[in-house]
């Protein structure tokens, strides 16, 4: 089971108040205002192995805005891992838990289906 969108950023998040931090912002406030989006992106995600119970995923906003990123800079999963562990807008921007950090299979394995279609 995934869930669609966190209802509230960490307090810590934080945006470089640089020309990419800003972009960043402005992006995240753009999604902000098209929630519509993340049904688009929910049904693409959505698979019949899911199962309702066990572990959940990653939520369907953080999913889409993984891969915002990662379409943006094109970056691969290698190098989208590593600026979600070194900077701090992106860890913001993707609404990362204060730890997490994820690795390169797990982004592929929970983002492919937005970009295999």
């Amino acid at each position: 089971m995934r869930t669609k969108c966190t209802s509230q950023i960490g307090k810590f998040s934080q945006f470089a108040p640089h020309d990419i931090g800003r972009e960043q912002a402005a992006m995240s406030a753009s999604l902000d205002a098209h929630v519509t989006v993340l049904k688009w992106a929910a049904k693409d995600l959505k698979t019949a192995a899911a199962k309702a119970t066990g572990r959940l995923g990653m939520g369907v906003e953080s999913v889409l805005r993984r891969a915002l990123l990662m379409q943006h800079w094109q970056l691969s999963y290698e190098e989208l891992a590593f600026h979600l562990l070194d900077s701090a807008s992106f860890h913001s921007f993707a609404w990362l838990p204060v730890k997490f950090m994820p690795k390169k299979l797990i982004l592929q394995s929970f983002m492919s289906p937005l970009f295999c279609q």
